[in-house]
């Protein structure tokens, strides 16, 4: 189970649109990453969803008006039950009271309440695109962000603001709730594959889905960093992705994007050999014979144009045996300086869980971390703030 939410209590506050159905999953998303979530409704969002059914999501009886037993404020006044107020979805409505400071529901009185006591506010809105592109509603959310609300955006589908995704609400839940250890920091961090072309059609790669890297970037920001991350994959909201397909690619777009960077997580399972590509398609049925050169190692380039950058290496073994990875982490922090070396056996690939070992100073033994990929992602980024912290 992730941990990115480890102890979090989320006030949920449901408005009325049709993306309230979405509810039931983010509730249990929330407390899948460790978070125990109460919910507060407001009457549109109680004839699109049943209460009933948000209260098996939660687990936790449901707010759907404000009695004498002042709800509002036992929830998110200043030594209220919550850590955080999640309002989704937010409608074009409910955004525009909160704004105005109206509190005529359940949900926009307990987010009245939490401005006013600092208990963090994160937004995921949706609405028809129209009304999310009134100039009255986007002078609402720019206010509403002057005032340190934070946003899951909507994704823009087929004329709507469709609400964010599970995982980009908790996202977003997670740096509202993170200590902000990395607050301020631009980090750099590789992740998955590279491929090498052989011709328009064939390439040479290797299994490495990027679940690692993607989480080390996610568990940066969480903590407040600045991301850029470089991959052949997904655009991602809790970073800017320079997007790359080789060995070169990511090589050049790491030595250009750390030059504003304070460290640099090299988490990518880089190709070590590439082949000299044909344009044209090399015909199936006959032998044939490929000749491979090595590339060179990302970590030695960078390392090359920038002395003093704080740089996380990854280290990946078949062998299964502990002290051979240690061995081998231990070779490339020296070799090159690294911070510390994040050693795992190659057979997790692609899983959801992983186990490593935290290679840092000679003679420091190295911390065992193993669990959901989220969870180790957290103890990396843990790990880096206090690295970038004692280099101050």
């Amino acid at each position: 189970m992730s941990v990115m939410l480890d102890g979090v209590n989320v006030a949920l506050g449901v408005s009325g649109s049709i993306a309230a159905v979405k509810v039931v999953e983010l509730a249990h998303e929330l407390r899948r990453h460790g978070a125990s979530v109460r919910a507060v409704m407001s009457p549109s969002a109680t004839n699109i969803v049943h209460p009933w059914a948000v209260d098996f999501a939660t687990d936790e009886p449901v707010v759907t008006e404000i009695t004498g037993s002042v709800e509002h404020v036992e929830l998110c006044g200043r030594e209220g039950w919550a850590d955080v107020l999640l309002l989704a979805p937010a409608t074009a409505n409910t955004a525009g009271k909160i704004a105005a400071a109206v509190d005529d529901t359940p949900v926009t009185t307990c987010a009245t309440t939490a401005l006013g006591a600092d208990v963090p506010v994160v937004m995921a809105p949706a609405m028809h695109e129209p009304m999310y592109d009134h100039p009255g509603v986007l002078d609402a959310l720019d206010r509403l962000e002057s005032w340190g609300v934070r946003f899951a955006d909507p994704r823009i589908e087929e004329g709507k603001a469709k609400i964010a995704t599970e995982e980009d609400v908790v996202t977003e839940v997670a740096r509202a709730t993170t200590p902000q250890t990395l607050s301020g920091a631009h980090v750099v961090v590789t992740a998955g594959a590279t491929k090498e072309r052989i011709d328009p059609i064939r390439i040479l790669t290797n299994r490495a889905s990027g679940k690692t890297g993607r989480a080390v970037a996610r568990a940066c920001y969480a903590r407040g960093a600045r991301v850029t991350l470089v991959q052949d994959g997904p655009d991602v909201p809790y970073a800017d992705v320079v997007a790359v397909e080789t060995a070169d690619e990511m090589m050049d777009a790491c030595r250009r994007t750390a030059a504003t960077a304070d460290a640099l997580v090299s988490a990518a399972a880089i190709s070590d050999f590439t082949a000299d590509a044909v344009d044209e398609k090399i015909r199936s049925g006959s032998p044939l014979s490929v000749e491979l050169e090595p590339t060179p190692k990302l970590i030695d380039s960078v390392r090359e144009a920038y002395p003093d950058l704080p740089i996380v290496g990854f280290k990946a073994e078949t062998s299964g045996d502990d002290a051979a990875m240690v061995a081998e982490a231990e070779r490339i922090r020296d070799r090159v300086g690294l911070s510390f070396v994040v050693a795992n056996d190659a057979s997790v690939m692609g899983d959801d869980e992983t186990r490593v070992l935290l290679v840092g100073d000679p003679g420091v033994d190295p911390e065992e971390v193993a669990g959901s990929k989220d969870a180790v992602a957290g103890r990396i980024a843990d790990r880096l703030a206090s690295t970038l912290d004692a280099s101050v």
